[in-house]
């Protein structure tokens, strides 16, 4: 910005050298007076400075400067979510028409519908667990990544309870004074020894 009006300076004070030199070359000096006597060099000089000022104005509403802290001060509405998700083979079992995961799935969309307000995490897991998605509150692509979770995500085979509950708690901020919860969706296999 700074840069701008500076270059905007140079400009007019090289305007102002220039018109007086074609003022010298037009001819004699007391006649050129006569023909450009409703010239005002100060309200020309007025212009410029308004039009600096309006450049500099518009280039700080542009950036949308914020005062240290504000952006803190924000009430925030909603709650922390971390969907643990089993994609285990288990959850192809058809049960449930059409599956189990893709009940499932149908399951997890219906509640973040609900949720507009609450930011959202996806954890799938199988054998290991996996962050398929931290926390957002773009629940367009939350929705992408659950509709697209199958077993192929998770080369180990099988249903780790404990690590899909530790993964999802890395999810969270802790710093963040936020209701967290977790919401584990499985068929009940669990094939962890530490559980």
């Amino acid at each position: 910005m700074f840069t701008a009006i500076a270059i905007f300076i140079l400009f007019f004070f090289l305007l102002v050298r220039w018109k007086k030199r074609t003022i010298k070359k037009i001819g004699e000096k007391k006649l050129v007076k006569q023909l450009i006597k409703n010239f005002s060099s100060w309200l020309f000089a007025a212009k410029f400075i308004l039009f600096s000022l309006a450049f500099a104005l518009g280039v700080v509403a542009v950036a949308n400067l914020r005062w240290p802290g504000s952006v803190d001060n924000i009430p925030r509405k909603g709650i922390d979510v971390v969907i643990a998700l089993d994609v285990s083979k288990s959850m192809l079992a058809t049960d449930l028409s059409p599956n189990r995961l893709e009940r499932a799935k149908q399951m997890i969309l219906k509640l973040m519908d609900q949720m507009p307000n609450d930011r959202i995490a996806l954890v799938l897991f199988a054998g290991k667990a996996y962050m398929q998605m931290p926390l957002t509150v773009d629940h367009g692509a939350a929705a992408i990544f659950v509709s697209s979770a199958s077993p192929d995500a998770i080369p180990a085979q099988g249903t780790v309870f404990s690590e899909a509950l530790q993964m999802s708690s890395r999810a969270f901020n802790s710093k963040e004074g936020r209701f967290k919860s977790v919401v584990l969706i499985s068929d009940g296999e669990d094939h962890d020894e530490e559980t």
